[in-house]
């Protein structure tokens, strides 16, 4: 069993198994540094910390069937910088975002600000660009739970010579003047985030989930917001309790995250975990997210962003992380205006989400928005109510229940369509399906142009533990349970060696599908 680096930090090493299994290795294993153990694990994405800067070492696994070593150095650090020395008290009661806010000022290039063990109560602080925020073990950053300590970024700006305008903020696709962020970046560079610690949006506290849909002074915050920044990476620390989205990358391209934890409760209103909003080059690895929306949603604005600042999302990579509760594991759209393409996800667990892969669009989004080579692949599924849905229909927005986005009759295709391109996915295993396996419903003016399903297999509940439910998110359309494929509106569809167990009809519901020839499903009791 082999290794790769995945990601060398100041202090710390991440590493990633090469093998082909999911999230677990095949058996435990040791992790040693200049043949000292450091960690025992069977998770194929692991970190290890404790190291010196700017230090050479050998790091060793060592398995039940031998050894492999690789070498490597530690990234140059210029300055540690102790916020407790700049007057932080990190005792839960006092303001401490002034005196976190000096040392991060203070930090000289490569420059380390450190969070020791402690609570620290903080308004929103601004990071800058070359420069890591370490929240150490028991340290917890901790939001301020009053809306009116919070500044405000305003969504648009005219530049001076009213030649263009400049986006400091956005709430759920559009430039609308939102709250700052707990850790909020703005134009930055090289911008690390590491330790074993804990950053608390609070948003338990205060009132930011009551009536989470009206505008209060402004939009609710993130817990996190990058703005227009490149080459973000975050390392294991717990990100929990956002008032609103709770990691937000916004037009910002390179970032990583490793072995992080992603938590909110089940019920908290729009808290996904992460939203890169118009990013190009996002990779996620041995991550555990568990909220009360969708766990992953990759955007890239509505309809204005798209004419005015184009960006589409490119360049996914999702693998060997854990995607729990919410509505869904990872979702394409519906504010991806100016499209996204590239996605791979795979070797991933999901577990009782609502929807596993969920893609969602609907008339009005434009002709940039266009969904194209997206791929699941080795994927388990676990009391996932319905693995696979796509929807063209999504009945978001003021105008969303209007006739214009709800018609099932054919419009004129004009400069508001959408398009969902190529979608596959290939070796999942699905156990626990509710409602239904698959949900593709194609707009009659624009059908889905290519789903491809290779070696699946999906088993349902008992009919005792089902319940009907909506399947998409659209009007007119009825509940489901125990249903195995409906499509309409499809250009082709592939089902090769797709299998079904417990569901209660005997084959696929098919309306408006051009082109079905290959269809190898089993029907089994």
């Amino acid at each position: 069993m082999d290794f790769q680096i995945a990601a060398v930090f100041k202090r710390s090493i991440t590493i990633e198994l090469l093998n082909d299994t999911i999230c677990y290795a095949p058996s435990g294993y040791s992790i040693l540094i200049n043949g000292e153990e450091k960690l025992k694990s069977d998770l194929n994405v692991v970190t290890v910390d404790g190291l010196k800067p700017d230090t050479e070492y050998t790091i060793t696994l060592l398995t039940e069937n031998g050894r492999s070593d690789k070498t490597f150095r530690t990234e140059y650090e210029s300055v540690l910088l102790d916020v407790k020395a700049f007057g932080a008290s990190g005792d839960g009661e006092q303001d401490d975002s002034g005196f976190i806010q000096a040392a991060i000022n203070s930090c000289p290039k490569d420059g380390t600000v450190y969070l020791p063990k402690g609570t620290y109560l903080s308004k929103p602080i601004f990071l800058k660009g070359h420069m890591t925020l370490w929240i150490d073990d028991e340290a917890v950053l901790l939001g301020d739970p009053d809306r009116r300590h919070y500044p405000l970024l305003p969504g648009l700006t005219p530049t001076t010579d009213e030649k263009d305008e400049y986006n400091l903020s956005s709430w759920e696709g559009n430039p609308e003047t939102s709250f700052a962020s707990l850790l909020t970046a703005v134009n930055a560079e090289e911008i690390e985030i590491v330790g074993n610690g804990i950053i608390d949006g609070n948003g338990d506290k205060g009132d930011w989930w009551q009536d989470p849909k009206k505008k209060r002074i402004a939009w609710r915050p993130n817990t996190v917001f990058f703005n227009h920044c490149r080459s973000v990476r975050m390392q294991s620390v717990t990100v929990r309790n956002s008032p609103c989205w709770t990691i937000h990358p916004y037009y910002t391209d390179d970032i990583a995250l490793y072995n992080l934890s992603i938590w909110n409760p089940s019920d908290s209103p729009n808290t996904d975990g992460f939203d890169p909003e118009s990013c190009d080059g996002v990779l996620i690895l041995g991550t555990r997210i568990s909220v009360g929306d969708d766990c992953i949603a990759i955007k890239s604005g509505k309809y204005y962003m798209s004419d005015k600042h184009h960006k589409p999302a490119d360049h996914f990579v999702v693998r060997n992380s854990f995607l729990e509760r919410g509505h869904g594991s990872v979702t394409v759209g519906s504010e991806a205006a100016a499209g996204a393409q590239n996605v791979e996800v795979s070797r991933c667990i999901f577990k009782e989400t609502d929807r596993g892969l969920r893609i969602k669009t609907r008339r009005g989004r434009g002709p940039n928005a266009v969904y194209d080579n997206i791929v699941f692949h080795d994927i388990k599924m676990e009391n996932v109510h319905m693995p696979f849905t796509f929807n063209m229909f999504y009945f978001c927005d003021p105008d969303g229940h209007s006739e214009y986005v709800q018609d099932q009759n054919e419009r004129p295709v004009d400069d508001k369509t959408p398009t969902i391109g190529s979608v596959t996915a290939e070796n999942i295993v699905a156990e626990g399906a509710d409602q239904c396996m698959l949900v593709a419903y194609g707009l009659p003016e624009r059908f889905i142009d290519r789903i491809v399903f290779k070696n699946i297999k999906v088993s349902f509940l008992q009919k005792e533990e089902r319940k009907p439910g909506q399947t998409i998110m659209m009007d007119n359309f009825p509940e489901m349970t125990g249903k195995s494929i409906y499509a309409r509106n499809v250009k082709h569809l592939v089902l090769d060696n797709v299998e079904i167990s417990g569901c209660d009809d005997t084959g696929p519901e098919l309306i408006n599908v051009l082109d079905y020839d290959s269809l190898n499903i089993v029907y089994k009791s």
